[in-house]
């Protein structure tokens, strides 16, 4: 009988999640389906650009898997652990740098540009911790010998980095990881934040994932519309709208319908955007009933977090074992 393939994928513990993350948490609720899943609170990666937020990262990480839970990853299915609570990450991470070529690190795509714009903004990321992420990524993902990532777009030179180390180790050494595949989910949806940029916490144009019904109307009251629209009655234009984004992800069914009543001008942007807030709410109660439950549950995040950990543990271990004899013939 075929085994399941092995996934690894994780996210920064930032705090509470925003609907920019929810079509990400989606596709993992389906692959726990499908593969052996480990979902890693990237707390050890939060140091890299955050070091000086560090005591943060705590009650982040339990906001954060609230998000995850609520939207529908099951413990029982997949392992949900904190990165830094598996030490065997740091030892591969160690062992791989004395291999890697420097140039291998300093080509990584998104090196210069995060220097770039995080020094914009006043953070100095010129440490090794910085230089060396895409070398602890890759750790994370081989120490479970994961088969599959899913990524973005942006995310694809990681996972080849991550496939050129595993060859090299297995060449240097003897073969002991496979080579990763990534997969980009094309149903993945990029939500615009209410301003039309990027949603970010950075930009504060972002509508939480279990938001209360206030915070759904507040946010999408405030999001941007045809600027050449002044009276209802104007025929408007849905292609520069943020609200016909949202509607396009969240109310399909109607896009078509709310697009031509628009261009008509039979619908005005207070009726359009009131309309939105309710389906919004509709999608986000139940989310926001089973976090708001989860949350209740004194200590029950943490428990997940150290079954996640027993379980991941298990598998770095005799990932790591396999290391030492390789290299050392321990």
């Amino acid at each position: 009988m075929a085994t399941k393939g092995v996934i690894l994928s994780g996210m920064r513990p930032t705090g509470r999640l925003h609907l920019g993350h929810q079509s990400v948490l989606n596709n993992w609720v389906r692959l726990q389906e499908e593969y052996d899943c480990f979902f890693m609170v990237a707390d050890w990666h939060a140091l890299t650009t955050g070091w000086e937020e560090s005591k943060e990262i705590h009650s982040n990480t339990i906001e954060m898997v609230a998000d995850w839970l609520a939207t529908g990853l099951n413990p029982e299915k997949c392992a949900i652990f904190r990165q830094s609570a598996i030490l065997e990450h740091a030892e591969l991470h160690l062992l791989f740098s004395m291999t890697t070529p420097l140039s291998w690190l300093e080509r990584v795509p998104t090196y210069k540009d995060q220097i770039q714009k995080l020094g914009e903004m006043g953070k100095d990321i010129n440490t090794y911790g910085f230089l060396g992420y895409p070398l602890l990524m890759a750790a994370d993902i081989l120490i479970y010998k994961a088969t599959t990532v899913p990524v973005g777009e942006d995310q694809i030179p990681h996972v080849e980095l991550t496939r050129e180390l595993a060859r090299r180790f297995n060449h240097l050494f003897k073969p002991v990881f496979p080579e990763p595949q990534a997969i980009v989910n094309k149903e993945v949806a990029v939500l615009p934040g209410v301003d039309g940029a990027k949603m970010s916490k950075s930009y504060h144009n972002y509508i939480f994932i279990g938001a209360d019904v206030e915070e759904i109307k507040k946010n999408v009251n405030l999001m941007v519309t045809d600027p050449a629209r002044i009276r209802k009655t104007d025929p408007g234009n849905p292609d520069v709208c943020v609200v016909h984004k949202f509607h396009r992800i969240y109310n399909p069914d109607v896009l078509k319908g709310i697009e031509t009543e628009c261009r008509a001008g039979q619908i005005g942007c207070v009726a359009c955007k009131k309309q939105l807030a309710g389906v919004l709410e509709q999608n986000l109660a139940p989310i926001r009933e089973r976090r708001e439950d989860i949350l209740a549950k004194k200590g029950y995040i943490e428990e997940i977090l150290q079954a996640g950990e027993e379980k991941a543990r298990e598998s770095a271990r005799k990932t790591m074992e396999q290391v030492r004899e390789a290299i050392l013939g321990q």
